[in-house]
This record gives C-alpha cells, structure tokens and sequence, in this order.
C-alpha cells in the first residue's frame, strides 16, 4: 500500500463534487468546439451550486444535440425533434418552472428549422439558458452552409457563401430578450463567466458561442475557423461572475473602470470595459455594435444586451409559487358546484 495520503475530492458549496456533473465520453471530431462548451457548461453548473437533479437539459437535432450525453449525467433531459426544443422545453417549464432550463441547439436547429419556436420563446421570455454551438455550418450532413455562414466565408471544399447570414443576437435584441451573449469556444474564461451569469438570470438568456467545426469549416478562409476568431474577435468586455454565496475563492478584480450588474438572485456579473461607448443596458448600442463588426468582418463577443425589468413568462401567466406538478389534485380540479357556476355563466353568455 502506498504511503502517500489519499487526495482530497475538492466539493462545491452545495458538497458535490465535481464528477457529479460530468457526462458519458464524446463522439465528436477530436478537437470539436463543442466539447469545450460541454466542460464550460460542466464548470459552471458546479461552482454555481445548482443542484444536478434541479436541472434539466434540453436540445433539438445535429452535433450541438449531441452534446447533452457528455455533460450533467444525473440531471433530466430531453432530446427533441429537430427545432422543436423551444416548445417542449415551454411546455416542461409550465408544469415545473422551479428546474433550470438549459437548452442547447445549433444554428441549423436554432436558425433554420427552429427559428419560430425560437422567435416565439424568446418573446415569452421564458426562464432558461439557451446557448447556440454556432459553427456556421451542418456538421452532420456533410458541411453544407447553415443560415448564419458569413458573406465570403469559405468552407474546406466548395464555393464562397454569398447568402446573407441571420445575426441570432441581432434578432434577439430586437425581440426583447432580456440576456443577450456572445462569447468563443476558445475563449474559456469569458464564456465560463457569462454561463454563469446566465443561470442566475430570470428570464430568457440567449449566449450565440462561435465553434469552429474542425472538419468542414476550419480552414484560413473560414470565418468561423479558431484562428479567423481568435485573430478577428473584438472583445466589449471582460466578464469576472461574482456568485450571491461565499465564493470558493477570491474573484480578480479587473484592472480600470468596471461595471457590476446585479443579477435577480443577487449575484453579479462584473464588466471589466474595453469599450467606453458599449452600454449593456442600451439595446441600440448593442445592434450598432454588431453591425460594426460585421462591416469589418470581425465577430464582437461579450454581454451584448441585458433587462432585469422585463417580467419572466411565470409571472405572465400568473402562474402559482408551487409548480404545477406539486400542486395536489383538490387544488387544480373544481367541485361538482363550482364548475355548474362556471358552465352556467357561458350558457348565459
């Protein structure tokens, strides 16, 4: 037997150590963005204590939708029909609006297929986290174009895309999400931090994560290649997340002037700036930030956008503070007398 103490399992605040969010081993092309976001997602579900059965895990068709198997193994899921995880996931959170919804898609799922649950989900401002594994291409069916390929990105073989791409956090802003994102598979620590923040938001918070796919769409003439990115990605922000409970241990305080945003569970997402004139809270500063990047050819990552006015689709509904799955069976079907009174009055309608 060997001398050496036993090391010790390092446990988040709620006591569960990390393995408890980890997944089966993934499938996907060795080197994928998408398993970068698999481990972010894994990091951030644990240092911010959220319990794994309180979660549950949402998503459509493609690579991106593949993903759920590799992260978050004790928590619920459902793997829906293309493009209609918005819907299901809407028709979960009615019954049980306590989980924490966390939707991933892809652009194919999100920008093509699914861009009308998507639209209609939004606008509800549904409470969940939904983050696009956005490549720029479908990665299952060969590598054609996807909806939100850039003007003159190049993929490996074939053409130059000349088709307009749609801006999903464009879109977003202007339907009045209340949490809009974009980060970088490569970019660990921003995407760690607004992941994290996400989780704490109330209402529908939408991260666009650009990921390169290393088999179709990685070359040099690719704008969604991690070096096209890395070389051409202008950043609004740092993001340290500042967690409600005693942190783990002690956040960096960014160098220069900050911006702390108190989330509704009372953490923090702190901005470090880099760019004065961006406003998180100015919808039109965030648009006009993404047209600029776009004209240049460049992608702008960090909190595009963020509302903590807006109510959630709960509050919309008047739903009552015990779910719905909770609630016993006296209390949601009406006596014989109560609905003669209610069938009475359309009668007299």
């Amino acid at each position: 037997m060997s001398d050496k103490p036993a090391r010790a399992i390092k446990l988040n605040v709620i006591n569960e150590p990390k393995d408890s969010y980890k997944g089966g081993p993934s499938s996907l092309c060795p080197g994928c963005g998408h398993d970068q976001i698999s481990n972010v997602i894994i990091s951030a579900a644990w240092e911010n204590g959220i319990k794994p059965h309180r979660i549950a895990k949402m998503s459509g068709i493609g690579c991106s939708s593949k993903t759920p198997a590799y992260y978050l193994g004790q928590s619920h899921g459902f793997n829906t029909v293309h493009g209609r995880m918005p819907s299901v996931t809407t028709g979960a959170y009615a019954i049980n609006k306590d989980l924490l919804y966390l939707g991933v898609s892809g652009d194919g799922d999100s920008a093509s297929i699914g861009i009308g649950q998507l639209i209609h989900a939004i606008r509800r401002n549904m409470d969940m986290v939904y983050i696009v594994e956005n490549n720029g291409v479908y990665g299952l069916t060969k590598g054609q174009y996807s909806a939100t390929a850039d003007i003159g990105s190049k993929k490996k073989k074939g053409k130059a895309n000349e088709t307009q791409p749609i801006d999903l956090c464009a879109l977003a802003i202007n339907l009045g999400c209340t949490f809009v994102a974009r980060s970088f598979s490569g970019s660990k620590k921003q995407l760690t931090s607004l992941l994290k923040a996400a989780m704490s938001h109330k209402g529908f918070a939408l991260i666009d994560v650009i990921s390169p796919c290393v088999t179709f769409n990685n070359n040099d003439e690719s704008m969604r290649s991690y070096q096209y990115v890395k070389e051409n990605e202008i950043t609004l922000h740092m993001a340290d997340y500042i967690p409600h409970f005693e942190p783990m241990a002690e956040v960096e305080v960014p160098e220069g002037h900050f911006t702390d945003i108190t989330l509704h569970d009372g953490s923090t997402i702190r901005l470090e700036t880099i760019s004065d004139s961006h406003n998180p809270s100015d919808s039109m500063a965030a648009l006009t930030a993404l047209h600029e990047a776009e004209v240049e050819k460049k992608h702008v990552t960090g909190l595009l956008y963020f509302d903590a006015t807006k109510p959630s689709l709960a509050e919309d509904l008047g739903l009552v503070e015990t779910p719905l799955l909770d609630v016993h069976d006296d209390q949601l079907r009406p006596s014989k007398d109560v609905l003669d009174t209610i069938n009475k009055e359309f009668l007299n309608q």
